[in-house]
């Protein structure tokens, strides 16, 4: 078993209509309002999900304070909103550090590539000491910190230093996780081990491990983690985390074309299944090139489509296209309502770079992925959903490489025109996630993970 805490929790809730409903149900584990203090990385792909994953605290009775800097306040608007008349969620706002690299103004990754991380880490860090005051003279004091793994190294001393527990969320999954630290398993670069030493080692040395992952997916690799690189078994599978639902909220923010407008597109396809999402996440530029190369794609292909897009001067659509296949699709420029999209019925593939959360967003949306690792765990989670699993299809790799528009426009048709085995295999896997929130593992863990944080007292 990977561990007591997932496996054997002593309090086990019947499920209630919908997952919504399940949700709410689960009542107030925490047995009164224990608080936790929580740190998001700044970075889209980490705050979101983090924020799903409070979500989840809070329906369970818990207190937490969120920390966050001034500009990524709006992060929070979904999880403020919903609960704007609760005492048990509170935010501590505290100035972004400033950094030599960072420009002035600036307190998040959003347009910055992934190579900026450990900038923006060190900047973080750089919150110990104004941390470490407050919790001096707060008057009730968090029992527990539950931070992101990019955080861990520094968080581990604070934790220390306060006595107080130290818990790590993870926003890549135990499959990724592990070529990282057991030594051989893969040739990493210099900068890959760099990031290992510095975040995910710490991460495993915390006191209490959460993956936004479940034991059906990755419960192997996480057995493997408790045995070789953690000191206890307190390891917690929670995924797949649903995205927070809150009126008049955008998930991450606004969308350069209304979410309403984006629906009635959809909703006017009037066919399951006969639409292409391609999104690459907030981090990935494509160059002049690949643009042109999936542009080409699309109007062989004559599918319908949504394309994401960052809308900076080098992601630009060739010249014309829009133009040319009016109708046929929309190209959304900036911010994109992706978990929307994905869960639209009329959404049949999604060609991603396979990021955990997209991957597991496509999933859950009954998307086919298509795969373009590009960096980092891309490639781990391709290897993971294509060769292993057989739930997805590798359409390109490679953070440069340019496809040729011919084999694309193929891959990109039969996604949605054919009966693919890798469609019904991911629809099983899809039933399993949705299974395992709602009677199943990721339920038992999160209710054990509440039950867990609620015994700590100071």
């Amino acid at each position: 078993m990977v561990t007591n805490a997932i496996m054997e929790a002593k309090t086990h809730m019947k499920p209630q209509g919908d997952i919504g409903n399940m949700q709410a149900a689960a009542g107030d584990l925490g047995n009164g309002a224990v608080h936790i203090l929580t740190i998001p990385f700044p970075a889209a792909g980490h705050i979101l999900p983090h924020i799903d994953f409070i979500h989840q605290l809070l329906l369970r009775g818990l207190k937490v304070t969120i920390l966050v800097t001034p500009k990524n306040l709006h992060f929070l608007n979904p999880i403020l909103s919903l609960y704007s008349s609760s005492n048990n969620v509170e935010t501590l706002v505290l100035p972004f550090p400033s950094h030599p690299s960072i420009p002035p103004g600036v307190e998040n990754m959003v347009g910055f590539p992934i190579s900026s991380g450990p900038i923006f880490m060190e900047a973080m860090a750089e919150l110990y000491n104004p941390l470490f005051q407050w919790f001096q003279t707060h008057p009730s004091p968090p029992v527990a910190i539950i931070s992101d793994m990019l955080l861990s190294s520094w968080v581990n001393t604070l934790s220390s230093n306060l006595n107080i527990h130290h818990l790590t969320f993870m926003v890549i999954n135990a499959n990724s996780t592990l070529p990282l630290v057991r030594k051989g398993m893969k040739k990493l670069s210099p900068s890959i081990e760099q990031f290992a030493k510095n975040a995910v080692v710490p991460s495993l040395k915390s006191w209490g491990i959460i993956f936004n992952t479940f034991l059906e997916l990755d419960g192997d690799k996480m057995e493997i983690i408790k045995d070789e690189f953690t000191e206890h078994d307190r390891l917690w599978a929670i995924g797949p985390l649903l995205p927070i639902k809150a009126a008049n909220n955008e998930r991450g923010g606004p969308s350069s074309i209304p979410r309403d407008e984006v629906i009635a597109w959809l909703d006017s396809c009037n066919r399951v299944n006969s639409v292409v999402f391609i999104g690459f996440g907030s981090q990935i530029s494509l160059t002049k090139l690949q643009m042109e190369a999936i542009a080409s794609a699309l109007e062989e292909s004559r599918v319908r489509f949504i394309w994401g897009i960052k809308g900076d001067s080098q992601n630009m659509v060739p010249l014309g296209f829009e133009d040319r296949l009016a109708g046929k699709g929309v190209v959304i420029k900036g911010w994109v309502p992706q978990q929307a999209i994905l869960d639209h019925q009329a959404v049949g593939s999604y060609l991603t770079h396979c990021g955990w959360n997209s991957a597991l967003e496509g999933l859950l949306g009954g998307a086919l992925l298509l795969a373009w690792p590009m960096q980092v765990d891309h490639f781990d989670n391709t290897n993971l959903l294509v060769d292993e699993l057989g739930v997805a299809i590798r359409a390109c790799e490679g953070l440069t490489t340019v496809p040729d528009p011919n084999k694309l426009a193929r891959v990109l048709s039969k996604s949605v025109s054919a009966d693919q085995p890798e469609r019904a295999r991911a629809m099983k896997l899809r039933q399993a996630a949705l299974d395992t929130l709602k009677h199943g593992s990721s339920y038992t863990a999160l209710n054990s993970l509440v039950e867990t944080l609620s015994c700590i007292r100071k």
